[in-house]
């Protein structure tokens, strides 16, 4: 009942810390908790998809890694801008000037100033009514009834105000899952063992080890003159600096970048750096995840002093005293960000887990046809920070091309009410290398918004929404399902595209290509006979798996056009029986669902079809979108 839930709320807020200051209690139809990159991307589109939204995060900035941890030059995605990632980054381009005025520096295509970043992300999010932001409070509770989570508890850290939200569904966006022990779902922290995930490349043996954090700082340029040399920081040791860059380095076989390399790895605009660099950088060991809220920012003080550290060697040693810590992004006393960048998180012990093999090898398993319940798209190959691990554990990863994350991973296995997002969504350590960037997790978040407010509109669990109204809702919004880079949302027959190769009819090609991976469907190459039985048979239930695009290249002649209608409308005529088997006919009712710019015109009977028309007249003619696929089904494999 209400009032146990109310009870049991604050028995854990008694117990955790003394009340000494008030209680609210709200309610809504989606709690997100955590105004993280995914945190603030799930609010905007459950909000646009009809839902009331209570948003609680600990500080007064949006955005999480991209923002609040100082990590405001985007990895990935930069052919992908997809969905609300794409809406922030054009915001970006109008405020800066277009894309060249934010490839300033080399790590990224897209980098900004973390203020600027949370101005942007917090006018995007007050453009929504449906959405009710809390400031200042962190998640000290969960309210959980038979398993079934029903909102949480938070508290303000200066005036210990308490403020309880009931929800329909709640969504963990948090930088390192705080909701999920409290929710009692299973998860899983550090490196999986070999044998537990199947990867060839993990360890034999599981660890307790994380990646790095960084506690990342925004340096600004004063000025030639200038002198911003900060105090020597509590326990500096200038040998962990050492070899940063092309000074005080007599190590022969370190990896040395020049100072001005360094510098302009993380350049921002406006005469600004972003420091989170690896090698003798300002990387650190430091693995709080069960720590509570302030143990947590107790420990956070080893990583400030460590990147201050960085920060006095290359002005005292290196001689950069011109750059010190930017007096117009922060509102902290230390002038840091609010947080550290997390790399990893508790990741939950979901419906499913994603694998290395999985992104490498997303076809190749009969039984872990995840593609098909794809929900958000990413291009980073798998980067792991372990520079600072106490002890080494050797361990290799496989490259993999673009990829798509499964609904599945944001699910909780035994845990109702409750959708994961972030970093805690249910992936390997090693998978997580490339889920954990800034603009996956938008995306990531993003996808659990719509499934919130879809849970909320049918009164529904999140592991029995129908997956493929998921799915169109996320494609309607501008969304990336596949990552396919020839197939953008501006083009008529993305949406096509998009459904045929999710219901594994037709399928891509993945190239890895270094930081940029891709995925290509290759629409204007000739359909060939032989993949056009294949479809046939795929259609017909008699296969399970679509070519590959390239595979017959060049090895058969291509179809016509008038010829491939032809096949597909006779299929369709068999299986629903009619007579109506005219090719006028068929032609009639194409053009009757095709989009104006996808028409057949009949002096185009002649040519030869092409990928992108089968795909778009397979959509047309069957619309396979139609078949319920769910999280808990095993509909997804077949």
């Amino acid at each position: 009942s209400c009032l146990l839930l109310l009870f049991l709320a604050l028995f854990t807020l008694i117990t955790a810390i003394p009340a000494i200051g008030q209680t609210r209690v709200i309610s809504t139809d989606v709690l997100v908790a955590g105004g993280t990159a995914s945190g603030t991307t799930a609010a905007i589109q459950a909000a646009r998809n009809g839902a009331g939204v209570v948003i609680v995060d600990p500080t007064p900035w949006l955005g999480g890694m991209l923002t609040m941890a100082g990590v405001s030059a985007t990895d990935g995605n930069h052919k992908l801008p997809s969905g609300l990632w794409g809406e922030f980054r054009n915001h970006l381009y109008q405020y800066y000037g277009g894309p060249k005025a934010v490839e300033t520096g080399w790590v990224s295509n897209t980098q900004f100033e973390p203020s600027r970043g949370n101005l942007i992300l917090s006018a995007m999010l007050s453009e929504e009514k449906r959405i009710t932001r809390e400031s200042g409070y962190h998640v000290i509770g969960c309210l959980v009834t038979d398993r079934k989570v029903s909102g949480a508890v938070f508290i303000n850290e200066t005036a210990s105000d308490t403020l309880i939200v009931n929800a329909e569904i709640t969504i963990d966006a948090t930088e390192t899952g705080d909701l999920l022990p409290l929710a009692g779902c299973r998860y899983f922290t550090g490196q999986d063992s070999r044998s537990a995930t199947g990867e060839p490349g993990a360890p034999e043996k599981p660890t307790e080890f994380i990646q790095d954090i960084t506690y990342v700082a925004i340096l600004k340029d004063y000025g030639p003159g200038a002198d911003m040399t900060i105090a020597e920081p509590e326990g500096y040791n200038p040998a962990l600096y050492d070899c940063t860059c092309n000074c005080c380095c007599s190590d022969s076989s370190a990896m040395i970048y020049t100072c001005e390399s360094v510098l302009n790895y993380g350049r921002l605009p406006n005469g600004k750096y972003m420091i989170n660099w690896p090698y003798r950088g300002n990387d650190y060991y430091l693995n709080d995840l069960e720590m509570d809220y302030y143990a947590r920012k107790e420990a956070w003080k080893r990583a400030k002093n460590h990147t201050l550290g960085w920060i006095y060697f290359m002005q005292t040693r290196a001689g950069y005293k011109n750059l010190g810590l930017a007096d117009d992004e922060y509102p902290t006393d230390d002038l840091l960000p609010f947080y550290p960048y997390y790399r990893e998180s508790r990741r939950v012990d979901g419906i499913l887990q994603l694998r290395n093999g999985d992104l490498s090898e997303p076809y190749n398993d009969a039984s872990r046809k995840y593609y098909r319940t794809a929900i958000s798209v990413g291009d980073y190959p798998l980067d792991l920070h372990h520079i600072k691990m106490p002890e080494k554990i050797y361990y290799k990863v496989e490259r993999i091309s673009s990829f798509s994350v499964p609904y599945g991973c944001m699910v909780p296995k035994e845990v109702d009410g409750l959708i994961v997002a972030e970093k805690s969504i249910s992936v390997t350590h090693i998978a997580n290398g490339c889920t954990r960037l800034q603009p996956s997790a938008m995306l990531i978040g993003q996808a659990s918004g719509a499934a919130a407010a879809l849970c909320v509109s049918q009164h529904t669990r999140p592991r029995d929404i129908n997956i493929r109204e998921l799915q169109q809702k996320l494609l309607d919004a501008g969304c990336w399902l596949l990552p396919y880079v020839d197939v953008t949302p501006a083009d008529p027959s993305f949406k096509a595209v998009q459904r045929v190769a999710l219901c594994g009819i037709m399928r891509g090609e993945g190239v890895a290509e270094g930081w940029a991976n891709r995925t290509y469907f290759y629409p204007d190459e000739n359909i060939t006979t032989t993949e056009l039985s294949r479809i046939s048979d795929i259609l017909q239930g008699k296969e399970s798996d679509p070519l590959d695009p390239k595979s017959l290249k060049g090895v058969e002649q291509p179809i016509r056009t008038d010829e491939a209608i032809k096949e597909l409308w006779s299929l369709y005529c068999f299986q629903k029986k009619s007579s109506e088997k005219s090719f006028d006919k068929a032609l009639q009712y194409l053009n009757s669902k095709l989009a104006p710019d996808l028409r057949i015109d009949k002096n185009s009977l002649g040519s030869y079809a092409s990928r992108e028309d089968v795909a778009c007249w397979v959509d047309a003619i069957f619309e396979p979108f139609k078949e319920a696929v769910f999280a808990d089904s095993d509909t997804h494999t077949k």
